[in-house]
């Protein structure tokens, strides 16, 4: 047994010299093993160890298992952590089964101790968390997402190495040893654990994989059939490795970067990711949904295609997603974005301007913590350049009959366009220039009742420009946001 874990160790890199590691020992055969073989490898590599178990609140046994791990730890001389936590309320609070909800207060726990107990290794990356998972395991989690239609990321099951969002590394040291082998190596040196008797019932879909199908397959299709898939799930992970690869290329080439980028939004190039293979394109949607919810929790093919149709759709469309996210076509872009759940949408705002008489000190208006505008009005001599500017604009300031307001847009908004003072509306001018629709609440306004003078940004309206009649100018002259 510890050759074969030592060589599954050293085939995949997962310890070296100075590591710190978190063992999450529940005291099942598997972590039991596991404890055993790390404790005896360190004497070959020398690395820090630490032992955590994590009561889930939930057997009555639970707390002889804490102790059973307690004492095991203390004849290895490895320092020992208990955690408790109600799962089950944990759970029901955030609408997750007790399953997904213990995988999460276990991982929690082990990073917790490894930023206490070794915070250099974490900052060094040499932080890793060992867990117990094991040949079965594996065979186990390949056909519960084989069943429920997973793509590459399942079928490859569970990974001998992982990276968790942390920073920190996951090892599985035993996952090349089967159930059998490592109960046999601990009955042949006399060594106890704890059995935990909710494995043996059928209230979870793995147990009845566990319990009746894969020892059906091994016994009635193919003898090994548990090793034979693991040998398949080397060759898929090589493949989604390459997959993966190629699709992060992609995700290069298609990403759109703004001025203001968010991590609750994501941009792509249409047109550019459409070119891509459709392997290639699912895998860059699938990367651009666990960016913005890790979990992908409740995310389905039928999801992923419905984004993937934007690639080429012939015009915007919008589809509502789990977790709050939403995907859209925005002309040439698709946009994947994560909203907060229960938000409203932007408020209307409207400032009135109090216009300065010519000769009198600029007015500055404060329109959020980092916008303002100063507005300023002077005498219009034939040697001035009208500013090219994209921020500042000049206006024909005897042709304003009324109060200005600078606002958000509202109904009956227009511009006129030329020479001939033709009108056109705003809703018509911003689907001509392509803004995307998200977007058009949020540019300011510089408006005569529904004229618009300039929508900030962008163009202005033809009536208020300057031209040879002009006596006073009115500069407005925008500063900060986008």
């Amino acid at each position: 047994m510890l050759k074969t874990v030592s060589a599954y160790i050293e085939k995949y890199e997962m310890l070296q010299p100075g590591d710190s590691v978190v063992a999450g020992v529940s005291g099942g055969a598997d972590s039991v093993c596991l404890l055993l073989m790390l404790s005896a490898i360190r004497k070959e590599i020398p690395f820090q160890l630490f032992v955590v178990h994590v009561n889930h609140l939930m057997r009555e046994e639970a707390g002889g298992d804490a102790e059973f791990v307690s004492e095991l730890c203390k004849k290895c001389r490895i320092p020992f952590f208990l955690v408790e936590k109600d799962v089950s309320a944990i759970a029901a609070e955030c609408r997750i089964s007790t399953e997904e909800a213990g995988r999460q207060v276990r991982y929690e726990a082990f990073e917790a101790v490894l930023m206490r107990e070794a915070p250099e290794a974490v900052f060094e990356n040499k932080a890793k968390i060992a867990v117990a998972h094991n040949l079965n395991d594996r065979a186990e989690t390949m056909l519960f997402h084989l069943f429920r239609g997973s793509g590459l990321n399942g079928l490859s099951g569970i990974r001998p190495v992982s990276t968790r969002k942390s920073g920190i590394t996951v090892i599985r040291p035993l996952l090349a040893s089967s159930r059998s082998d490592i109960e046999n190596f601990l009955t042949g040196i006399g060594m106890n654990w704890c059995i935990d008797h909710t494995n043996e019932e059928d209230t979870y879909t793995r147990n009845r994989i566990r319990h009746h199908i894969l020892p059906f397959a091994e016994k009635e299709i193919a003898g090994g059939a548990v090793r034979n898939m693991a040998r398949a799930a080397d060759i898929l992970e090589e493949t989604r490795d390459f997959v993966q690869g190629e699709a992060q290329k992609a995700y290069n080439d298609c990403l759109i970067c703004t001025d203001n980028p968010s991590a609750t939004r994501i941009k792509l190039h249409a047109a550019r990711l459409a070119s891509y293979h459709s392997l290639i394109q699912k895998q860059v949607i699938l990367s651009c949904l666990e960016e913005l919810t890790p979990s992908q929790q409740n995310m389905t093919a039928a999801h992923v295609n419905a984004v993937c149709s934007l690639c080429t759709a012939d015009k915007n469309r919008e589809f509502m997603l789990p977790c709050h996210i939403t995907a859209r076509r925005e002309y040439e872009v698709i946009v994947i974005e994560k909203k907060e759940a229960g938000s409203s949408p932007l408020p209307k705002k409207s400032r009135q301007i109090d216009i300065p008489l010519p000769g009198e000190a600029p007015l500055e208006i404060v329109l959020s913590d980092t916008e303002s505008v100063e507005i300023s009005v002077f005498p219009c001599e034939n040697s001035m350049n009208i500013p090219q500017n994209q921020y500042t604009k000049w206006f024909d300031y005897d042709k304003i009959e009324k109060s200005l307001n600078i606002r958000t847009r509202q109904t009956g908004d227009y511009f006129t366009f030329n020479a001939a003072l033709s009108k056109k509306f705003l809703k018509d001018y911003m689907i001509d220039e392509k803004i995307p629709r998200q977007e058009r609440d949020h540019i300011w306004l510089l408006a005569e009742e529904n004229h618009i003078l300039w929508a900030v940004g962008y163009r202005i309206s033809a009536y208020y420009k300057i031209d040879t009649g002009t006596r006073y100018i009115l500069q407005v002259q925008f500063r900060g946001g986008q």
